[in-house]
């Protein structure tokens, strides 16, 4: 009988059912029967995902269509016997397709590196003794042993329970450790209700259990979500969809102009082998050979920038989609909160004080009037409690339940020393917390030889133990009336989504016997406690940016309503929008969600299924989704969007395999920060596209207004390929690090259908491209010998010359698409001032060297062919600074 017949339903069964069914007992499998059921079930391993080839890699950067129009001009150049044009032109191919196949290559290396390197190990009984196995070899049958530390290796039925909890955060996003038991469950349970089961990839925090394995490997919950992950497809992103775009439209303008100039140049007589010619020197005209290396430096160089403030990204055009990112969704555990449970407000003497400090770290003031550190509150919040506060290298942490761990950092804000309070007050007994009693109790001497018994629990039920209270450092008899008003504040603590804890002690004497029950009555109640899984403060402001950039920040977690709500409020979430349970969420269907998605901020006691339909709703409206997370819960949710961010220190292996950035501090104003440099890598994507498509289109109008003119070809195909390389190569690049404009995180995310080309691109590449074809061809037109004795290669000289001035002239105007070069400053950019700088010394050599001469068909200039060169091509400059100026005033006009 398989696993997945009772998977719904072990919870309901009684344990010994359960362990008839799976053919086991108490005393657990026999080896034998071990080994022949990993043979039939296989290892209790994730089936991964098969991982891209780097031959693949490498081949993709072969798919873009201009790469395939130069590889076509390459074949065609090789059959005209012009091997130097083509070895150039397959030189730039291979070079843009390795640049591409590296970063993209090591990023992938990155994220193996982050993947832990060592083998879980479970301890199980076999044969009635107990032994510690591989985590893969455990199978359906197999009795796990569970302890605190332990991490749960395989989905399993407990089968006895000793004040068992267990951290399910990373598969349900709830930071609060669930109590466990062994008694059978409703049928209806949910999944993530079923207390009577501990499942795959959570964390056995408190007390220790039995449990009998029912599914293994990807039969189990952790499984099941990562064969969710696995079915969601990767899609293009925004920039991949706007270059392939751009790539056809150049592709098709390029065929277009070749096939005309072509057909025209036969019918006026020329011969096939020189139309060839043409339409070689055309078709690299209109291709920026440039932009795939450029394209792929830039956003290189971003993912290097990205990678220094903690955050690796895994696919190169990531880095510029997060910039164009309308919704992140979130998770609340320990990305939008510390994951560290932490004291907020107390309530002793009749008053109450609000602490401050958040997570673990033992730094907070009292507002309102601090307890003494030897007050009866602080010794049982010390006394009563089993957990540790230690100090590592990467802050502090806490050993044990986190609940008791945040009473120990509560104390130690006060200055008490746990250690130094536990020996002065040594345990002699204790009386067990569990679900049923809702309460511990310990016992414990003092350095008088009293005992004193002290209680923790839930505040109704400790208020039942007590009959007097202590004010102010007297007991006295506590009335109907003192218990109500304690009853009030703890439903006014639960209201802003805190835990609460009621505290009381009592002095026995010796001659109460032995400690059970007995000691929990006529105790004197001595305060509350109330604490929560705090926001991290550097979210608070990362959502507040993300509000100012016009980004709707959508929470998602695993917790109540009520905590979920007072977090996304303090977060200054909630503000934005309703709350939906998960429950609700199941009552709707898909159009009734798309009718509201944009209306709810909240979604709380949400499964992994329903994350991954938020992020399909977003996404159906026109967003670009990012999604945040750490659990396993998160991995569905984060593969479906259009970019997932997982966490590096607490992500699971299956979150961070689904994203696409890994923030390697968890740090949510890392996202911030990726955020801003997606932005800023987007606009200066758009910044050197105006420029080196304004000097192709410029390029191209030259050639073919000389064509339809009938003159000579002005300029030949390795120059060509010369200005769109090195000439316009070198600023362009200088342009993808340009820095950030002070409005970049002010203005709402572009939608995904818009165009690159935004009113200042297009005025750009208009005035720029016309004026270089109109001024330049006069001189060529008079430099030509048909008018001049200076002959063809002069002319062209000129030409070539003039190309490459009017386009470092055109750098400025790049800079800003509205504002103009002076204003934006001129040295703000020290890398585009050297780019500019080289690239004139380089044409200079071009020019004047004897030895390049030959290859580039060009003759020295005088001074006057300077002049005139610089002349006409400063018009670039203030062609563009006029038009800007149009585009301001009318952008003035409008509002």
């Amino acid at each position: 009988m398989s696993d997945s017949e009772h998977r719904d339903n072990w919870h309901a069964l009684a344990v010994e059912d359960a362990l008839r069914i799976l053919g086991s007992k108490h005393t657990g499998l026999s080896e034998e029967a071990a080994r022949k059921r990993l043979a039939e079930y296989g290892s209790n391993q994730l089936r991964e995902e098969k991982g891209v080839s780097p031959l693949k890699i490498l081949l993709d950067q072969f798919k873009q269509f201009l790469i395939v129009i130069l590889l076509v001009a390459t074949t065609i150049s090789l059959f005209l016997g012009e091997v130097a044009d083509a070895i150039v032109i397959f030189v730039i191919v291979v070079a843009s397709a390795v640049l591409g196949f590296v970063q993209e290559y090591r990023a992938g290396r990155a994220v193996e590196a982050l993947k832990k390197l060592v083998t879980t190990t479970v301890e199980v009984v076999r044969d009635g003794r107990e032994r510690r196995i591989s985590s893969a070899e455990v199978v359906p049958g197999d009795v796990m042993v569970l302890s605190p530390g332990d991490k749960v290796t395989a989905d399993a039925r407990v089968c006895e329970a000793n004040n068992l909890k267990v951290n399910e955060a990373a598969l349900t996003g709830e930071a609060e450790p669930v109590v466990k038991m062994d008694l059978p469950l409703p049928f209806e349970t949910g999944v993530y209700a079923r207390r009577n089961m501990v499942f795959a990839g959570t964390v056995v925090t408190y007390g220790r259990a039995r449990a009998v394995v029912t599914s293994t490997g990807m039969m189990t919950e952790f499984g099941r979500i990562a064969s969710m992950v696995q079915t969601v497809e990767d899609e293009q992103t925004p920039l991949e969809k706007r270059m392939s775009s751009l790539g056809r439209t150049l592709g098709v303008i390029s065929l277009t102009v070749v096939a005309i100039v072509f057909t025209l140049g036969l019918l006026r007589g020329y011969s096939v082998l020189e139309m060839f010619l043409w339409s070689v020197s055309l078709a690299v005209a209109a291709v920026p050979e440039a932009l795939p290396a450029v394209v792929t430096g830039s956003l290189a160089l971003g993912m290097q920038m990205m990678a220094k403030r903690n955050a690796i990204v895994k696919r190169l055009p990531a880095v510029e989609t997060l910039g164009s990112t309308s919704v992140i969704c979130s998770d609340k555990t320990g990305t939008l909160t510390k994951g560290e449970m932490t004291v907020r407000e107390l309530y002793f003497d009749w008053r109450q004080v609000e602490v401050t400090g958040t997570g673990y770290s033992p730094k907070g003031e009292f507002l309102g009037g601090a307890p003494d550190k030897e007050s009866q509150l602080v010794k049982a919040a010390l006394l009563c409690n089993d957990a540790r506060l230690v100090k590592q290298n990467s802050g502090w942490a806490i050993e044990g339940d986190s609940t008791e761990g945040a009473l120990i950092v509560l104390a130690a804000k006060l200055g008490a020393d746990q250690k130094e309070v536990i020996e002065q007050y040594p345990r002699i007994g204790e009386v067990v917390f569990s679900s049923e009693r809702k309460r511990m109790t310990t016992i414990n001497t003092s350095p008088d030889d009293h005992v004193i018994a002290y209680t923790k629990g839930a505040p109704e039920i400790v208020l039942q133990l007590c009959n007097r209270v202590l004010v102010n450092g007297q007991v006295h008899t506590m009335t109907k009336k003192e218990k109500q008003a304690v009853l009030e504040e703890n439903e006014a603590m639960a209201k802003k989504a805190l835990r609460v804890l009621g505290f009381a002690y009592r002095e026995l004497s010796s001659g109460d016997g032995k400690f059970d029950e007995a000691v929990e009555q006529h105790m004197v109640f001595v305060g509350l406690v109330g604490m929560i899984d705090p926001p991290r403060e550097e979210a608070k402001q990362a959502v507040r940016l993300c509000s100012e950039a016009g980004i709707k920040t959508v929470m998602i977690t695993g917790d109540n309503r009520h905590t979920a709500a007072a977090v996304s409020r303090e977060l200054g979430i909630i503000d934005s929008g309703r709350v939906m349970t998960g429950e609700e969420l199941e009552q709707i269907s898909d159009e009734e969600l798309d009718r509201i998605i944009e209306e709810v901020a909240v979604y709380a006691r949400v499964s992994p299924g329903d994350k991954m339909r938020i992020v399909k709703a977003l996404k159906r409206k026109g967003r670009i989704v990012a999604a945040t997370g750490d659990g396993v819960n998160d991995a569905p949710a984060l593969k479906a969007a259009d970019i997932g961010v997982a966490m590096g220190i607490t992500g699971t292996e299956a979150t961070k395999e689904a994203a696409d950035m890994i923030l390697l501090d968890d740090n949510f104003a890392t996202l911030v920060s990726a955020v801003e440099r997606g932005r800023v890598i987007f606009t200066n994507i758009k910044k050197f596209l105006a420029y080196l498509l304004s000097s192709n289109i410029g390029e191209l109008l030259i050639m073919l207004s000389a064509g339809l003119m009938g003159l000579p070809m002005p300029l030949i195909t390795i120059q060509i390929l010369w200005v769109n390389l090195v000439s316009d190569g070198l600023p362009a690049i200088a342009l993808g690090v340009d820095p950030p404009e002070d409005d970049i995180m002010k203005y709402p995310p572009r939608s995904p259908s818009e165009t690159i080309f935004t009113s200042g691109v297009k005025v750009t590449i208009l005035v720029v491209s016309i004026l270089m074809a109109i001024v330049i061809l006069p001189v060529f037109y008079l430099y030509n010998p048909t008018f001049a004795d200076s002959g063809i290669m002069k002319a062209r000289t000129i030409v070539f010359t003039s190309v490459v001035m009017f386009e470092m002239f055109n750098t400025l105007n790049c800079r800003s698409e509205k504002q103009s070069a002076f204003r934006v400053g001129v040295f703000k950019n020290r890398y585009l001032l050297l780019a500019v700088l080289s690239s004139i010394l380089l044409q200079l050599v071009v020019v004047y060297s004897p030895q390049l001469q030959p290859y580039f068909e060009t003759v020295s200039l005088n001074l006057v062919d300077w002049l005139i060169i610089t002349a006409i091509s400063s018009t670039c400059l203030i062609g563009v600074e006029v038009a800007k100026m149009f585009l301001r005033r009318r952008a003035r006009n409008a509002r």
